[in-house]
């Protein structure tokens, strides 16, 4: 589908069908806020590279929303500053970004094309090209029929789709996702997925908070982790997830596989995606034991068994979170 651009977003330099850059488009730099006998954000700073799906993460009352709300120009902060592609942000610049909101919100008794018509045209688009741009989405989303209809008549998951479309209409360079997949069927949530890489490949820079951290691990390439108003974790999802592995393998054999206290300890012995007619304990999972060569491991096993798999498992996206999470609530 060919995306149709308002004039000031085909003016705005930033990189369309480009991989992510080094170039950082978002930059928070030590944001700080305060509510009545609450910190809510206290110093947080995080660099968001262009071209790239970046994701907010942190517990109920972290401080995600507050940060966002910055961003967005809807309060401001106590001290720090946000930078947008290389200026301090001003409030002209929020028709350069997308916002979809935990709390969704339409006119219920407008009609979806008039409502999409609307925003748009509120982000300033043409009304000509509004209206095309808007029934090129209705038909991707298999909502051509509903154009006429009051938003009213839809269903909840046909109504975040609308959001989601008024969200993305304008092609911001910055699009904010704030639990983006809720309320969603897997088959629509896949397809929202979908559209969000593609809008990524098109060159939109995405903010994506969230607490499902499947999304996470298939979306995002780096994150953020707020706890308790502070950054406790950040980097790249691949480098977290290294940084956070526990020298675990899974080890698949025809014999079951016992402890070598010098070497390994076997942390279970039933068997993994083999079915259940399968022998108890030809899959297991080991962890080395601490400064282990895994070649020395390789080798004793291929001497002692008859090895079909060995690879190493790295830590989710959840396990990190709630490790981290923890960690946290432990030190307050």
């Amino acid at each position: 589908m060919m995306r149709l651009l308002p004039e000031w977003v085909k003016n705005f330099t930033f990189a369309t069908t480009k991989p992510m850059s080094d170039m950082t488009f978002l930059d928070i730099e030590q944001v700080v806020k305060h509510y009545d006998g609450h910190t809510a954000l206290d110093g947080v700073s995080m660099q968001v590279p262009q071209g790239c799906i970046y994701g907010l993460l942190g517990p109920n009352g972290a401080g995600k929303s507050t940060l966002i709300r910055i961003i967005n120009r809807i309060i401001t902060a106590d001290a720090g500053q946000v930078m947008l592609n290389g200026h301090l942000m001003v409030d002209e610049d929020i028709r350069y970004i997308g916002y979809l909101p935990e709390e969704r919100g339409l006119y219920k008794k407008m009609k979806v094309g008039d409502q999409i018509v609307y925003l748009a045209r509120l982000k300033g688009m043409s009304k000509a090209d509004a209206v095309a741009s808007m029934r090129q989405w209705l038909v991707r989303f298999n909502l051509a029929e509903w154009e006429n209809k009051k938003v009213e008549t839809l269903s909840k998951g046909m109504q975040q789709k609308v959001q989601f479309i008024c969200t993305v209409i304008h092609r911001p360079p910055l699009l904010i996702f704030d639990e983006p997949f809720s309320g969603f069927d897997p088959v629509n949530a896949e397809q929202l997925k979908a559209e969000i890489l593609t809008l990524r490949d098109e060159g939109s820079t995405i903010l994506f908070s969230t607490h499902n951290m499947e999304s996470v691990e298939s979306i995002c390439q780096q994150i953020t982790l707020i706890n308790h108003a502070h950054v406790v974790l950040q980097g790249s999802v691949n480098e977290i997830k290294q940084r956070y592995k526990k020298h675990v393998f899974a080890v698949s054999s025809e014999e079951r596989i016992e402890a070598n206290p010098q070497l390994f300890s076997v942390m279970d012995d039933t068997p993994i995606g083999m079915g259940s007619e399968a022998p108890r304990g030809s899959t297991c999972h080991i962890q080395l034991q601490q400064g282990v060569d895994v070649r020395d491991v390789i080798a004793w096993l291929n001497e002692h068994y008859r090895l079909q798999s060995f690879g190493e498992v790295l830590p989710s996206m959840n396990e990190i979170f709630i490790e981290t999470v923890d960690a946290g609530m432990t030190t307050t």
